[in-house]
């Protein structure tokens, strides 16, 4: 860390990531997503959430933005570049 990759846009409320490798996962379902939610979809696929919605699906939690008031605007509706750091 810290770590800059281009996320696309996905379904008005995600950008996502595919990673080269697969990382280990611990699966569930969060029943809703939080803004500033970051999680991983399978295996491969680092997803961080700018909006909150209820889901059906499985993520393995890898974090989160303590402060997200703001993330919606910062990252847009397109692809963006954004950096993960791992902070106190």
């Amino acid at each position: 860390m810290p770590l800059t990759v281009k996320m696309s846009e996905l379904n008005g409320n995600e950008k996502l990531f595919y990673l080269q490798n697969s990382l280990p996962t611990a699966s569930f379902n969060p029943r809703t997503i939080q803004t500033g939610d970051l999680m991983l979809y399978s295996s491969t696929c680092v997803v961080l959430f700018y909006e909150s919605f209820s889901t059906p699906y499985t993520y393995t939690r890898l974090g989160g933005i303590t402060n997200p008031s703001g993330l919606a605007s910062a990252v847009g509706t397109g692809s963006v570049n954004v950096t993960f750091e791992i902070t106190d």
